[in-house]
């Protein structure tokens, strides 16, 4: 049994209920369901805006209590301080007001305070069980909240309510995408198909799992279709571009650069930029590659809260803090476990041919990305709003033996559940933990770390000319793509000096050159026997989430290593951002000399 708690109010969840208060009477049932039902045809296809504002007619239609009534007209005419106001007033004086408290939680995470929306909601579906409006918009805020397991634990209560609808299907299949059961997630996106065939957004969804899983056929035929029912969908023609292997004919390039005349959405018009990019790329006309690339990247820097001084500032936290003596004291504390093989460096680094190597073998599993390391460190920092207004890594120096051996069982089994195959080691494959490198020393000792390496300019020439999905907010400027790798470099090279041998670093020319050489030396490293499987890593059908999934189901070739020259001539920012890095590849530049 459990209990959660927020303030003065306690709901146990477990064991014997709280008591639940009676619904309010639904002031108009017809009208509220009209209204909830325009709200899921518009989120299925991607109005967020206009779902969110049937929603709120939907409360309206709701409640019948002067108050409530209050709030969620304000609510549908975007009032929301004034609803804000209304609802918290109501709560204090009805603490356990069912209504009061969806209202409250879905305005919330409206406002994008999903921790307090989360907590409200979940009070509310405790006292109202049956309230399903209040568990679907608790459900999505566990979702935006990386609780995964719980979204899904809610999206198959709303299924067993309502099995055939739609949403609720969809949520389902995203999270069990994002928990690593990718043959689930192609069923239940395909269950969502079957009911509702015409939806541009499902498609793409769909189109992304049959990727993940191999099924590059299906899944082009999937973006396919998304794109005839709407061509402006720029994801979903740079969903087709970032395949790799899609070349795309001239009849593609002319509607591509036809939508790019019509009125877009800010992330339709740059996705589009990007697809063209490698059309062109593709086709040799690398100066027109390279002018839809930065086209692409000048629409969104704007729309992604980076700053490089920041990067550096925390890096040099970290070196300051993590020195030889600093390691020295905390010799032997942290998880004994040897089971996570972390693989870090910067994305477009070779860092996918590496775990497809890795899990190539008998030993090993690959799992994908795992959120867990950045979101452990996030919890040490506390409630600061940027990262290097919080604690750490400056809270690792406080912590007993005991917290730092309980932090190292917390991520493995966090990282259980994308464990399907009962192998002793697994991969962790996100490549920004090279930031907590020290993190994964003091609560897992006995882990492995790799260093994927590539040349700077190819490198982060490929990571510049590649829109991610989430994160990587540093990618879209030549000088910051440039600072963040001279920063990476600096940090590696201080662990390096304070923890020698501690990682293993694969450089990705090497590993072109001589593969069963550098095949060889990573497995000595992991403390795995060769395995011939490994030479022959693209045989491998196990799925694969990165943007490089179709290129490491094939061999190597040697001639993507050297392809950013073709744009060197445009790379000048990214030339001067590097430094001394760029000169002194593969190896680092003599530490700076800091006053």
């Amino acid at each position: 049994m459990s209990n959660w708690t927020s303030g003065r109010f306690t709901v146990r969840v477990g064991g014997v209920p709280a008591p639940a208060a009676p619904p309010a009477p639904v002031a108009d049932a017809g009208a509220a369901a009209r209204h909830r039902a325009e709200g899921d045809r518009l989120r299925l296809a991607g109005d967020i805006k206009g779902a969110d504002a049937a929603y709120a007619r939907e409360m309206r239609a709701t409640v019948s209590d002067p108050d409530l009534v209050r709030a969620a007209d304000a609510l549908v005419a975007g009032r929301y301080a004034e609803a804000d106001a209304v609802l918290r007033a109501r709560l204090a004086a009805r603490p356990r007001d069912a209504h009061a408290l969806w209202m409250l939680g879905d305005l919330c995470s409206r406002a994008g305070r999903n921790g307090e929306a989360e907590d409200l909601l979940a009070r509310c579906v405790a006292l109202a069980p049956d309230l399903t409006s209040a568990r679907y918009a608790y459900a999505m805020v566990l979702n935006w909240r990386n609780k995964v397991e719980a979204c899904l634990a809610q999206a198959e209560r709303l299924l067993a309510i309502a099995p055939e609808n739609p949403v609720y299907r969809h949520l389902k299949a995203s999270s069990l995408l994002r928990l690593g059961d990718d043959a689930g997630a192609a069923a239940a996106y395909a269950a969502v198909l079957d009911a509702e065939p015409d939806q541009p957004l499902t498609l793409m969804s769909y189109g992304h799992v049959l990727k993940t899983i191999g099924r590059q056929g299906e899944a082009v035929a999937a973006y396919r279709r998304a794109l005839a029912l709407d061509p402006g969908l720029g994801e979903a023609w740079w969903s087709l571009a970032n395949l790799k292997t899609v070349r795309f004919a001239p009849e593609d390039v002319a509607a591509m650069e036809a939508t790019l005349g019509r009125e877009l959405s800010v992330p339709d018009r740059l996705q589009l930029h990007f697809a063209l990019g490698k059309a062109h790329e593709d086709a040799g006309r690398y100066e027109a590659a390279f002018a839809h690339y930065e086209a692409g990247n000048a629409l969104q820097r704007p729309r992604v809260d980076y700053a490089a001084d920041e990067t550096t500032a925390q890096m040099r936290r970290t070196k300051a803090l993590m020195g030889q003596a600093f390691f020295a004291a905390r010799a032997g504390q942290g998880s004994r476990r040897p089971d996570p093989i972390f693989i870090v460096g910067l994305p477009r680094s070779g860092s996918t041919l590496v775990e497809q190597i890795l899990a190539s073998h008998s030993q090993v599993e690959g799992t994908h990305e795992l959120p867990h390391l950045p979101n452990i460190a996030a919890q040490l920092a506390g409630p600061a709003r940027r990262e290097i207004e919080g604690a750490y890594p400056d809270v690792l120096a406080a912590l007993s033996p005991a917290e730092l051996s309980g932090l190292g069982e917390d991520y493995l089994a966090r990282a259980q559940i994308h464990r399907k195959l009962a192998r002793p080691r697994f991969i962790d494959k996100l490549p920004n933990n090279w930031a907590h490198v020290g993190l994964i020393q003091l609560i897992l000792p006995n882990a492995r770390i790799i260093d994927a390496r590539r040349h700077p300019l190819g490198c982060c020439f490929s990571a510049y000319k590649q829109h991610f999905a989430v994160g990587q907010a540093f990618s879209y400027d030549q000088a910051d793509l440039g600072r963040y790798y001279r920063d990476y470099v600096e940090l590696m090279a201080h662990f390096d000096a304070v923890l020698p041998g501690r990682v293993h670093r694969v450089i990705y020319e090497r590993m072109v050159a001589d593969p069963e050489a550098e095949v060889r030396r990573l497995l000595d490293y992991c403390g795995l026997p060769f395995e011939p499987a490994c030479l022959r890593f693209y045989e491998n059908d196990r799925a694969v989430r990165t943007a490089s999934s179709e290129q490491v189901r094939q061999p190597i070739f040697t001639d993507a290593a050297e392809h950013w020259r073709h744009f060197e001539t445009w790379l000048g920012p990214l030339k001067g951002a590097l430094g001394a890095v760029l000169d002194a590849y593969p190896e680092a530049p003599a530490p700076p000399q800091r006053p």
